[in-house]
């Protein structure tokens, strides 16, 4: 009995010394400004416990300023609550709408802990980025890239068009456009913000003929007449019903509901990135010394259901390299 005893008492020590060994190494904090299904989140969290999931325990906090834009700064104080409960060792903020109502408000040179951004469309220095103890990775759309592989399989495009919902994320993009538009291998037509299915149908009026492509991106949350925020493939289908040439997207889904190609960035690359850069300062970097980087990955991504609908031949000499993806039905 004794014996028995014993053994018991041992395998309960050693289960406790497991556990204490199996402790994670970091707590860290993930404010998203997006809802949790959002494609691109669903992206950027993969990225992120790709790097980070054997070292931390990870607390994921969603803003959902796609689709409840008005409860944003009320969202933000609600990550600041976690933020103080959780004392993390590192913080992770993911697109604009945080930075602008957690980031800055709240622990942009207030605290000591690291805060790494990712998915920034705008301009670092318009958050005062880097900060004292913060840096990340900026989101940069490959919009000369996807124009040039566009022309290569449609070679009749000789103008684009843009539209993006008439968010910052959108309004960033207009301003790299503008920014690179000379640099770019074909004429840029009409930018068009939208807010609501109206915008979409106002294409059917205006500037369809005087564009033989159109390049989307950051559409989801744009609402219909009833004021129901729509997701991506919802837009796109609305876009579908005005609009007959070729679709252009920024993100692979974009390409995977409906768009026909596009050179894709990656919500990997902005969640693995960093995720990196945070460890790096959790383990003792400075943040002064790791730098604000941009996303440098593109990836051809050509939605072969849609070409093939539209009778568009695909040479072989564009497919090597490319992702070739069925429309999702």
């Amino acid at each position: 009995m004794k014996i028995l005893c014993s053994a018991v008492l041992l395998a309960v020590i050693l289960c406790s010394q497991v556990k204490v060994a199996l402790a994670a190494e970091f707590k860290v904090l993930v404010v998203m400004s997006y809802e949790a299904n959002n494609p691109w989140v669903i992206e950027i969290r993969e990225g992120i416990d790709s790097v980070l999931a054997a070292s931390s325990e990870i607390t994921y906090f969603h803003m959902d300023t796609k689709v409840s834009p008005a409860a944003g700064p009320r969202k933000g104080e609600e990550a600041y609550a976690l933020y103080q409960r959780l004392q993390p060792d590192g913080v992770i903020v993911a697109d604009d709408d945080a930075q602008a109502m957690f980031v800055v408000p709240f622990l942009k040179d207030k605290v000591r802990t690291p805060v790494m951004f990712n998915g920034v469309n705008n301009s670092a220095a318009k958050y005062g980025f880097p900060a004292t103890n913060v840096s990340g990775i900026l989101e940069r759309a490959h919009v000369r890239e996807s124009l040039a592989f566009a022309k290569q399989l449609i070679p009749s495009i000789r103008t684009a068009c843009f539209m993006t919902n008439d968010v910052p994320a959108g309004r960033a993009l207009r301003a790299q456009v503008e920014e690179e538009k000379e640099t770019y291998p074909v004429k840029v037509g009409a930018f068009h913000l939208v807010k609501n299915t109206r915008g979409i149908d106002a294409l059917a009026k205006h500037g369809h003929s005087a564009c033989d492509t159109i390049l989307i991106d950051s559409l989801e949350g744009i609402v219909d007449d009833t004021a129901r925020p729509l997701n991506n493939k919802e837009v796109l289908e609305a876009l579908r019903k005005v609009y007959s040439g070729p679709i252009l997207g920024g993100n692979r889904y974009q390409v995977e509901q409906g768009a026909w190609a596009a050179v894709v960035k990656t919500g990997h690359e902005q969640g693995e990135t960093s995720a990196e850069m945070l460890l790096k300062a959790m383990r003792g970097t400075p943040v002064a010394r790791i730098p604000v980087v941009s996303n440098v990955r593109g990836q051809r991504v050509i939605n072969v259901t849609a070409l093939e609908a539209h009778q568009v031949v695909l040479k072989p000499t564009l497919l090597r390299g490319a992702t070739l993806v069925r429309q999702q039905p």
